[in-house]
């Protein structure tokens, strides 16, 4: 973790050292201090907004993580097919599992036996439909609240259909766990160690969630920081063509929703700042393809599970949720 965060704070000063010299060259100091005092307010809102609530589910997805069983979480998701898929929807209104464990829990669960399509619906529906995500969405997007709906809907059908689809494709097909020993830390937050150990319950919910926010922090900023440099650069016209194609605008929402990494219960003040310039279709890719598929996640995913699944899981759920949000853009949102 030292190294990825060393790397990303140098990438962080390479990109900024590269566009103050292009605001001095191009401007000269008087437009080089108004963007840079642009900068400083986007990035300072964002992460201030985002803090509470990354601080609320930090705490809430520990005190899940610690007290709450996967054998309890299986046996609360219906086992008939349509039902089945609606409640692992669902399950994460009662139990919003931390978006660094979901991965682990749905490997446990399938391991159990749960269906792959229910354990695909619910590692993808989980970081969407839960109280403190809706909750920072709400308030991120306080005068259009559209997007909640939106995204809410958007995720639990883009769930639904992956778990559907993904379901048919491995039908029949041999287990798609990988093999190996359930005593490691597959967690970045290291919530594994903690849950299973013997440790007194109210020192591993405090320790759990300082580590997930630590953690969730290190990529907020990052976020904040990228999403700052793209208004300040888009709001002086330099890279208008990105935003004027809806279509393209859409492939680099998801884009920006995989690689920046985000946790969901911050992502939603990242992508109001770039709703001024993206369609709603746009941010509404960003906010949904971020919590299911993320360069975080996908790591996890392929420690956790065959490759071959992962491709098609990977492949299945990109496609899904660009075909949610080109619908949407077709609606005329």
């Amino acid at each position: 973790m030292n190294i990825s965060r060393s790397r990303t704070f140098t990438f962080m000063i390479m990109i900024a050292a590269i566009l103050l010299w292009h605001i001095y060259k191009k401007y000269g100091i008087n437009l080089y201090i108004e963007e840079v005092g642009d900068f400083a307010s986007i990035f300072t809102s964002i992460v201030l907004e985002a803090m509470p609530f990354i601080i609320l589910g930090s705490l809430v997805s520990a005190i899940i993580q610690t007290c709450i069983s996967e054998e309890l979480i299986a046996r609360i998701i219906p086992k008939t097919s349509i039902s089945g898929y609606f409640g692992a929807a669902l399950i994460g209104l009662i139990f919003p599992v931390c978006e660094c464990g979901i991965v682990p829990v749905t490997r446990r669960l399938m391991k159990k036996g749960l269906p792959v399509g229910f354990g695909v619906t619910f590692m993808l529906a989980v970081p969407i439909i839960n109280p403190v995500v809706i909750m920072s969405t709400y308030y991120a997007f306080y005068d259009k609240q559209a997007m909640v709906i939106l995204r809410i809907t958007g995720g639990f059908a883009a769930a639904i259909l992956i778990g559907i689809i993904v379901n048919a494709l491995e039908k029949g097909k041999q287990s798609l766990i990988r093999d190996f020993l359930d005593n490691g830390n597959y967690c970045n937050c290291g919530c594994d160690n903690l849950y299973s150990g013997n440790q007194n319950k109210l020192l591993s919910i405090i320790e759990h969630a300082n580590r997930e926010f630590l953690d969730i922090m290190g990529y907020l900023i990052f976020g904040a920081f990228i999403s700052s440099v793209f208004q300040v650069v888009i709001a002086y016209g330099r890279i208008n063509f990105i935003s004027d194609n809806k279509i393209f605008g859409i492939i680099v929402m998801m884009l920006l929703g995989f690689f920046l990494s985000l946790c969901s219960e911050a992502d939603a003040f990242v992508g109001r700042s770039f709703l001024g310039n993206y369609s709603f279709s746009g941010v509404l890719a960003f906010l949904i393809l971020g919590p299911m598929l993320d360069l975080k996640n996908l790591i996890m995913i392929l420690g956790a599970f065959k490759k071959s699944f992962v491709i098609k899981f990977s492949v299945v759920t990109v496609c899904i949720v660009f075909l949610i949000s080109f619908l949407f853009m077709m609606c005329g949102i």
